[in-house]
């Protein structure tokens, strides 16, 4: 006769820092090999069978009783306005896939400074207060967050002394930000001493033994074969000149960027590097940086050496050129 003990049901809590999870995402898009985005049914397969390993216990009996997603989002003006990209139709994408897999959503506005800065404020610190108070009312046996501050300590003693025990996804690793500088995320080494798992994600990804496993591909949203998005029609008619052989032609080839209107260039991708490119400018010193969050209703993955683009050009304080508004023409 099997104990009763034995077929308990372990309630699984989930709790993302939403704007950690983008960024860890995006990372894995643009920058690792994997090309894809995280896929949140795959994560929450990987969870229930690591908290089932950890506990001792059939995978059926692990079970996520509760998931709640924390992020700071933009309004729908700021988010539609051309610097934001494709911003709102992943938004709602997103908030679609989440709903799918029955987790709530909990947004704050994103305070903008007089200086134009954009702040993601009290997420953590409402992050916090949910996950104890549902962890003190629903009697989560686990725990896990997925997030990497340390900030989330208190959080995790208060949990310790409700006898929850907090499992913690982690990742680290290198990346390049919008003007091509190296950056690194780490995880807080005071949060992960504090858990009683912690699970270093991109040691798992990355295992050689693993990598191939389905429950490690399943934490990956299958590529796309078809384009998501496609190259849009260009009103732009080259001017006739016949000392611009080059450009009165075709707009097949252009040699160096030409304005088009209100300050818009028409120019190609020179180069493409993991989640940034380069267009091309007047000559090789002045080519163009752009980042994958300036393209507008294109997948950067999609982009090809060659393609047309049209663009606004910043200029930085370190007369660095950088292109915003992005789009992919024919």
């Amino acid at each position: 006769m099997t104990n009763s003990k034995d077929l308990s049901l372990t309630r699984i809590g989930v709790f993302f820092d939403g704007n950690y999870f983008l960024h860890v995402s995006n990372f894995y898009t643009y920058f690792h090999e994997r090309k894809s985005r995280l896929s949140i049914s795959g994560l929450h397969h990987f969870i229930r069978n690591h908290v089932a390993q950890q506990e001792g216990t059939d995978e059926r009996l692990c079970q996520i009783v509760d998931a709640h997603y924390f992020r700071g989002r933009l309004s729908a003006s700021e988010a539609s306005t051309a610097n934001q990209g494709n911003a709102l139709y992943y938004d709602r994408v997103f908030d679609d896939i989440l709903s799918k897999e029955g987790v709530t959503t909990h947004y704050l506005p994103v305070k903008t400074s007089q200086s134009g800065v954009r702040h993601e404020k009290g997420i953590d610190v409402w992050l916090a207060l949910e996950a104890f108070e549902l962890a003190f009312y629903k009697r989560f046996n686990v725990l896990v967050l997925i997030a990497s501050d340390g900030d989330y300590v208190p959080l995790i003693r208060k949990l310790n002394t409700l006898g929850t025990r907090v499992m913690v996804l982690s990742w680290d690793f290198e990346y390049t930000n919008d003007y091509g500088k190296k950056m690194t995320t780490r995880t807080s080494q005071e949060l992960l001493e504090e858990v009683t798992y912690p699970v270093a994600m991109h040691e798992v990804i990355d295992n050689r033994v693993r990598r191939n496993e389905p429950l490690i591909n399943g934490l990956f949203v299958p590529r796309n074969t078809e384009k998501v998005f496609t190259k849009q029609k260009s009103n732009f008619v080259p001017p006739q000149n016949t000392q611009s052989t080059a450009q009165n032609k075709t707009t097949d080839k252009i040699e160096k960027p030409v304005i088009v209107e209100d300050g818009r260039q028409i120019s190609t991708i020179f180069s493409l590097k993991e989640g940034f490119g380069f267009i091309k400018g007047e000559n090789s010193s002045k080519n163009i940086f752009f980042f994958h969050s300036s393209l507008m209703e294109y997948d950067f993955n999609d982009l090809e050496v060659g393609d047309k683009v049209e663009y606004t050009v910043e200029t930085k304080e370190d007369g660095k050129l950088v292109a915003k508004d992005v789009k992919v023409i024919e």
